[in-house]
């Protein structure tokens, strides 16, 4: 198992390399794997810094979706508070950014990219 997880990427995985292709081809510019201020060991997914959007591309299995979201059958106790661990770290991280004034969007890695860039416009851009 120890082999499988250290292959799985933290980042520039498929579903946020998408996004950042369609990002960029839209013109928008944005910082990989930003620091959430006051956390050391988290980052952001892509932050646009100056709007302060910090967009999170989370994982299915890792981040307990509902609809494609599985349960190991190997040693499930300790898979459900993994992935518990992993939503309330997500809470934490989120309360935390929105208390510094930053609006935080998470998408699931499902969630078609071409939708996913359309709601970061459309907040970067709001229809006047």
């Amino acid at each position: 198992m120890s082999r499988r997880m250290a292959a799985v990427r933290k980042r520039d995985n498929g579903p946020e390399m998408a996004v950042r292709r369609l990002l960029h081809s839209a013109g928008l510019r944005y910082r990989v794997a930003w620091p959430v201020p006051g956390q050391r060991r988290r980052t952001i997914d892509i932050a646009f810094t100056k709007a302060r959007l910090a967009v999170y591309i989370d994982g299915c299995f890792w981040h307990g979706c509902r609809v494609h979201g599985t349960s190991p059958k190997a040693n499930s106790a300790w898979w459900a508070d993994k992935i518990a661990t992993n939503q309330a770290r997500d809470a934490d991280v989120t309360s935390q950014l929105e208390a510094l004034g930053w609006t935080v969007m998470r998408f699931w890695e499902h969630e078609a990219p071409q939708d996913v860039v359309a709601r970061i416009n459309a907040h970067l851009h709001p229809a006047d």
